[in-house]
């Protein structure tokens, strides 16, 4: 029988002991005598933020169709279990056999956001896995970090022996196999890695030698190893209807932050905003096939016993078949109470009939992304919305018996003027002028439209990689001109706004952008006792400073100044197909706020790919 790693005296001492226990529907267990390799896929947050995470539930399912790996899962302890297990002397542990993390060969870390980075550091300390990839030995699992993030890995690097840049379901198999062939043959450690950094896609910070000149930027970055590559290739799954994908995906315990089915309908984006890394990062655009989703539908509703459907998609509204597939959705399981989420939609009459199919209108309310206020801003960003599609698209909704509209918008974006900012407040204050013209009897009672903004934090291989930032107090100020401003709104009683914490902003753009160096900051945080930083109520902005002033790392050097389009980026290594010379000329038409057609109206030559009667073919990866 298998025996928890926490006693029935702690479990009764913490905060949701479900979190820790394991043993869910659709969990795999198997005989760690009868694998050969036993991976531990991490999510460094809380379960209920990574039982919601679908890269993590494609990897499991993948990884545990193979009889020679046991692929378990393993979270952040929260900060209740934490401290116990310090006290007590309490390894990590994986959920599935409650065995610590540190006898694992892997550690698979993803990497959703920067500020989850600490909490990287924590996983390793309770492990007991040390925390410099140099430190370790072959008694210690290979450290492997993935998602998002790895696409400046370099704040990290140090901390990983590899890093897995793309896709997972392409070369993961390659990489166990290699691990396998240079266990059996009795390899070290460094012959592994040597291996694996021959592999396309896996990147080895230590095989790599980084200078910088006296300004502090980088002056070059190179191999030093043979065996590592001078270019690190993303990887891509181009057929996504053969690619795998769970049928049995793991339910959670306990309410996660996404308890539902998720389809994955399509990767990529053909929109082409200039602020969005994912609709770089994930090009090119490539579609799952609808017959195969909706068989995905029936069985993954039959072996989690979900309540709800949600289509996953960077923008479901250019999938091909989307209305074949929500009649399908709304036809088949309506009638068994079975809740439809259609998140990332346009709102047009298509999409609101839906919805209005979907949801109660009186309860729900939409939302609306402009992401800024001036139709100018608009261009920059190329966002691709004119003020006439947003009236129009409220007004098609208030006609259709909502009255209640979410906005979101981001301050701080390149060239932004107070009267971008002020456009904010005015752009909501005319959309709720158009519901008032509705005939005060036909109305659905007041109308809310609820504002919030985000401060804007430039990407590693967006357009706006050269954006510079600004300080905690430029964009306080920038919210308070917004807040102002509604206040003078003819409807401001119909209004409400929100902004994001801006001390938070500050740190996401060090660590976005940073480089190697910056990785003394996260040590130094950690060590003051920062943990859970993307949570409001654990994050403190004095300790931060405190490592920043500690280890004399300059926030300005990273936030503070616009990049020269020649400077080397400490991301330049990888390769995401999207070429430089194309965010250049993207950057370029920004400053002239000139807006790029979308990828089917026309191919513009990003590089990943090119469109040939509405599909994105000859990806050169």
């Amino acid at each position: 029988m298998r025996k928890l790693a926490l006693n029935d005296e702690i479990l009764l001492k913490i905060e949701k002991p479900a979190r820790y226990i394991g043993n869910e529907v659709n969990s795999v267990m198997k005989d760690p005598e009868k694998v050969s390799i036993r991976f531990a896929m991490c999510f460094p947050d809380v379960y209920e933020i990574g039982m919601s995470h679908l890269g993590i539930q494609i990897l499991y399912d993948m990884f545990n169709k193979r009889e020679d790996v046991w692929c378990e899962r393993v979270y952040s302890p929260w900060t209740d279990l934490d401290q116990i297990m310090r006290e007590q002397k309490i390894p990590l542990f994986a959920l599935e056999s409650q065995d610590p993390i540190k006898d694992f060969d892997f550690l698979g870390i993803t990497i959703q956001y920067e500020m989850c980075y600490t909490n990287i550091l924590q996983v390793l300390d309770l492990s007991g896995i040390p925390m410099q990839a140099a430190d370790r030995t072959w008694d210690d699992p290979i450290v492997i970090g993935g998602g998002p993030c790895t696409y400046n890995p370099e704040p990290l690097a140090e901390f990983f022996d590899l890093f897995y840049m793309g896709e997972g379901e392409t070369v993961y198999d390659e990489l166990l196999n290699v691990y396998k062939e240079n266990k059996k043959r009795g390899g070290t450690r460094k012959e592994f890695l040597e291996m694996a950094a021959e592999i396309e896609g896996i990147y080895v910070p230590a095989f790599y030698d980084v200078t910088y000149k006296e300004d502090g930027t980088i002056e070059s970055f190179r191999p030093n190893n043979p065996h590592a590559k001078e270019k690190i290739k993303k990887q891509v799954v181009m057929d996504m209807t053969s690619a795998t994908y769970p049928e049995k995906p793991v339910v959670p315990f306990i309410k996660a932050t996404q308890d539902r089915v998720v389809l994955e309908i399509q990767r990529g984006c053909i929109r082409g905003c200039r602020f969005c890394q994912a609709g770089m990062l994930y090009r090119p655009t490539r579609e799952k096939d609808v017959e195969v989703l909706k068989d995905y539908a029936y069985k993954m509703l039959k072996s989690t016993g979900h309540e709800e459907i949600s289509l996953s998609s960077l923008s479901s509204s250019d999938y091909s078949h989307l209305r074949e597939l929500v009649t399908f959705l709304i036809d088949e399981f309506k009638s068994q109470g079975i809740n439809i989420s259609l998140p990332s939609l346009r709102i047009d009459a298509f999409s609101l009939d839906v919805m209005g199919q979907v949801q109660d209108i009186r309860k729900s309310s939409l939302t609306f992304a402009p992401e800024a206020g001036s139709q100018r801003m608009r261009n920059v960003i190329n966002k691709g919305l004119t003020v006439e599609d947003i009236i129009g698209g409220a007004g098609q909704a208030f006609d259709g018996g909502w009255n209640k509209v979410k906005l979101y918008f981001m301050l701080g974006l390149p060239t932004e003027t107070e009267e971008d900012m002020r456009a904010i407040p005015e752009l909501a204050d005319q959309i709720a002028r158009r519901y008032y013209e509705i005939p005060k009897e036909q109305r659905n009672g007041k109308c809310q439209i609820t504002t919030s903004t985000s401060f804007f934090i430039p990407k590693p291989f967006t357009p706006f990689q050269w954006a510079r930032m600004y300080t905690n107090e430029e964009y306080i100020s920038r919210a308070a001109i917004v807040k102002h401003a509604f206040n003078e709104q003819l409807n401001r009683k119909s209004l409400k706004y929100h902004w994001h914490d801006a001390e938070v902003t500050v740190l996401e753009g060090v660590f976005a952008r940073g480089d190697r160096k910056t990785s003394e900051v996260i040590k130094e945080a950690y060590r003051l006792g920062c943990l859970y930083d993307s949570w409001s109520d654990q994050f403190d902005n004095d300790k931060w400073m405190q490592a920043f002033e500690n280890t004399g790392i300059d926030i300005a050097f990273y936030n503070l100044r616009e990049r020269p389009l020649d400077e080397v980026f400490p991301w330049d290594f990888i390769d995401i197909g999207v070429t430089k010379e194309f965010l250049k000329q993207e950057w370029n038409h920004a400053m002239n706020a000139e807006v790029t057609p979308n990828c089917r109206m026309k191919c513009s030559g990003c590089g990943v790919a090119k469109w040939k009667g509405g599909v994105c073919i000859e990806s050169k990866n």
